[in-house]
């Protein structure tokens, strides 16, 4: 299993109508590409320096032939959404975590 990991940094200004985007919108969608068996969505406990309140996106696939699917097919449409409408309020970067065992 894979975990695409997503982890942004949401400006207070538009914090509410992105959280709203993220679970009625965004999450949906991209489960919706069928590239993904699971998502979740959880806040990052730390303060960040530079303000604002930074979560991660954790979606769950069988390989990572098919996150390479993902990115090819569907990922550049989803950045340009997130541009689009929120520009430089929100900052993400991606990792990608091999899971190893589950207890």
């Amino acid at each position: 299993m894979i975990i695409y990991n997503v982890t942004s940094n949401v400006h207070e200004s538009i914090h509410d109508q992105w959280m709203i985007w993220m679970q009625h919108k965004h999450i949906p969608e991209v489960l919706a590409t069928g590239k993904f068996i699971s998502a979740r969505l959880v806040r990052v406990l730390i303060e960040e320096e530079m303000g604002g309140v930074t979560y991660s996106a954790q979606y769950t696939t069988d390989s990572k032939n098919t996150l390479e699917k993902y990115y090819q097919e569907d990922s550049a449409g989803f950045k340009d959404e997130i541009a689009t409408l929120f520009g430089d309020k929100v900052l993400a970067f991606r990792t990608e975590l091999q899971v190893i065992s589950d207890h």
